[in-house]
């Protein structure tokens, strides 16, 4: 742990130990460097560029879905749909299959920004993770998926 958290962790009684702290620091940590990037080059907060790569990955989504998919906020979804709307990167249209929701999909400069933002958030995963072997990467992130997939367990307990 950096200093940072450790002193942190000093001054709220071992709060630093708490794994759901270091989780939550380390994620922001990154998101943050990697942000930078982006924010820098198109203008984009976290929010927006996860609604992006979502829509980018997957395709037309409801917002209910983005909601699911980002783990984020309803109004968080929300306010970042409205921007990249306002914006021209994403736009909506009637869900024929729900009249109550529109699918939200990224407009072709949307996807051109996504296309370009890819490459260079994945070579700064590359670069932040190089601390670890290719096999410690891989055993990291099925550590990570077998924690979140019992966090959903653990909520219907």
């Amino acid at each position: 742990m950096t200093d940072r958290i450790e002193k942190a962790g000093r001054r709220n009684g071992g709060l630093a130990e708490f794994l759901p702290y270091q989780l939550s620091v380390t994620s922001n940590a990154v998101s943050s460097v990697i942000a930078q990037r982006y924010r820098a080059r198109f203008g984009l907060k976290i929010t927006e560029w996860r609604v992006m790569a979502v829509l980018g990955d997957a395709g037309a989504l409801t917002q209910r879905d983005l909601t699911e998919a980002t783990l984020m906020d309803k109004v968080a979804v929300n306010r970042a749909c409205k921007v990249l709307g306002d914006r021209g990167l994403l736009e909506r249209q009637p869900n024929t299959n729900d009249g109550r929701s529109h699918l939200i999909h990224l407009t072709d400069e949307g996807l051109a920004i996504h296309q370009e933002v890819m490459p260079m958030v994945e070579r700064m995963e590359r670069d932040i993770f190089s601390v670890l072997s290719l096999e410690e990467q891989a055993q990291f992130k099925a550590m990570l998926k077998r924690i979140f997939d019992n966090s959903d367990m653990a909520q219907t307990r």
